[in-house]
């Protein structure tokens, strides 16, 4: 019986992450969400469609009812995570430096839950500032 469910748990976390589709402006990028549980429940809601905030070169938007499970909580990240802020209820996508930013790297403002990433150029996301809406869906 143990092994059985040793077993199930290691299928488990080796499930495949899922493919997304991000659109803020005229920009479409893909991603990919991991297979956490908080990233799971994130998929579980898509679409969604949100009013986007600008910090730096980070985009966020609210999506309330999300578990924020603190697998990964982190102050690193790098260009292109996306990321739950639970104290927020925000996802966060990175693509470039932000406000508390030292160096080339962006920081988020509070520890976040790394369930993300997107695929190719994350700074394409630039040419998206301005864009009052976001919309995340499955692929």
């Amino acid at each position: 019986m143990r092994q059985m469910i040793a077993s199930c748990v290691h299928e488990t976390m080796n499930e495949e992450p899922v493919r997304i589709k991000i659109l803020v402006g005229a920009v479409t990028l893909d991603a990919e969400l991991k297979s956490t549980r908080t990233a799971k429940a994130i998929y579980d809601l898509l679409p969604v469609e949100a009013a986007v905030n600008a910090w730096g070169d980070e985009f966020y938007f609210k999506i309330p009812l999300i578990k924020d499970h603190r697998e990964t909580a982190t102050l690193k990240v790098a260009v292109g995570d996306i990321a739950y802020w639970g104290n927020g209820q925000s996802v966060a996508i990175f693509f470039g430096r932000t406000p508390v930013s030292t160096g080339a790297d962006p920081v988020p403002a509070d520890r976040v839950n790394i369930v993300g990433k997107i695929n190719g150029d994350a700074t394409a996301l630039r040419s998206a500032t301005g864009a009052s809406r976001i919309r995340i869906e499955k692929v």
